[in-house]
């Protein structure tokens, strides 16, 4: 038969599980997880205190015991915060280290100058609803909508149970508390709230190792997909992309155009400046055309200082605008490089129409066909096709 004692035990083994799980994710260095640690870590101490409840003083398997249990899920808290970049003003954090005081006091008189158990559990029960209600409300209103709703969900309901079970506890307690001398005393409306109310940290730890994980996962598919030196498109992600894309044109009758595109003299860059100003000059020209493109454009790095540009446009005049306004910009705009200098650098580009059937392969060939006559014709060029015959 289950007991609040065998359910304390479990609760804290269950932490214990929460905290080897955490610890396996601190290398990835995951906000918010450190919290989460230390949230589950003071638990185990304060569930270890309550269970010895009937063999301690009052000072430590009461009160202690409860301040340490209110600390934990400020930290679960922090620690959601802190792993969706929320920022948390002064003002706010006072907040909640006032109500914390406040439960410390309302235990102290209510265990020393008017002993009162239920009222105990009630400024408690009220502490850790409010405590849930907003562990739940940052998870729903901070998860990114872009990800699988499922972890968040889940940690999210678990706070919202917790805070529902504790405002029912505290309300009986406050109304018609039931006949008992000690939070230990076996009975089934205690094991019932103990089972609702404290299991909720366990159950909230497996949700934010499911948090975690998910993190984990999305910095996996960014490194997939995109370049982490300069943030553009992979060159895998950018031919996939790029390819559904066509497939689509081709059902739509959209009109696509393909963009390769080379940094001149990027080796001089290398060899005069250094590999780190080589890569400043990678992200100073990246961070051009990504903030210049529309939001439907494929912009990707195909390879060392090569990139590829796929876009839709009416006219092929359009998108030979587009590409030597980016040339202009570039040219006239510095790249600082490490030691505090700047260096002027310029880029030389080949456009293709896409036909309407023809492969991703084969219309970057032509554009490729294209960089290399901008190239042989003196750099700091773009050639599109209606210059074939000059080339």
């Amino acid at each position: 038969m289950f007991s609040p004692l065998s359910i304390l035990v479990v609760t804290a083994l269950s932490s214990v599980l929460s905290i080897l799980a955490l610890i396996s994710l601190r290398p990835h260095a995951i906000p918010g997880v450190t919290r989460w640690i230390w949230a589950n870590l003071i638990a185990v101490i304060s569930l270890t205190l309550v269970s010895t409840q009937s063999m301690s003083p009052a000072w430590l398997g009461i009160v202690v015991s409860n301040q340490l249990l209110a600390a934990t899920v400020l930290r679960v808290f922090g620690g959601c915060n802190e792993f969706f970049d929320v920022r948390v003003g002064p003002t706010q954090r006072a907040v909640g280290w006032t109500m914390w005081l406040g439960v410390l006091a309302g235990i102290v008189y209510y265990t020393y100058v008017v002993p009162d158990m239920p009222a105990r559990v009630v400024i408690v029960s009220a502490f850790h609803g409010a405590c849930d209600l907003a562990i739940a409300g940052r998870v729903m209103l901070s998860r990114p909508p872009e990800r699988p709703a499922y972890n968040y969900m889940f940690v999210a309901g678990a706070a919202a149970l917790g805070a529902v079970g504790n405002t029912v506890r505290g309300a009986i307690y406050a109304v018609a508390p039931p006949s008992q001398i000690s939070l230990l005393q076996p009975g089934p409306i205690q094991i019932a709230f103990l089972a609702l109310g404290i299991l909720v940290l366990p159950t909230l730890s497996i949700g934010l190792v499911m948090m975690a994980h998910d993190r984990l996962a999305q910095r996996l598919e960014r490194l997939a997909r995109f370049d982490d030196l300069t943030g553009a498109l992979s060159r895998k992600a950018l031919l996939q992309t790029a390819t559904d894309r066509l497939a689509r044109a081709a059902q739509s009758g959209h009109r696509e155009y393909v963009v390769v595109v080379d940094i001149d003299h990027f080796k001089s860059v290398n060899d005069r400046y250094g590999h780190a100003a080589g890569d400043d000059v990678l992200r100073h020209f990246a961070s051009i055309v990504k903030a210049r493109i529309r939001d439907g454009d494929e912009f990707g790095r195909i390879g060392g200082e090569e990139f590829c540009l796929v876009c839709r446009a009416d006219e092929i005049a359009d998108v030979t605008a587009l590409i030597e306004r980016l040339r202009v910009t570039v040219a006239t705009t510095p790249c600082g490089v490490p030691g505090g200098g700047v260096l002027h650098y310029t880029f030389s580009a080949g456009i293709a129409a896409w036909d309407g059937h023809e492969t991703l392969a084969s219309a970057m060939a032509r554009a490729d066909a294209r960089l290399y006559a901008a190239k042989v014709a003196g750099r700091n060029r773009v050639k599109a096709p209606e210059e074939d015959a000059l080339v």
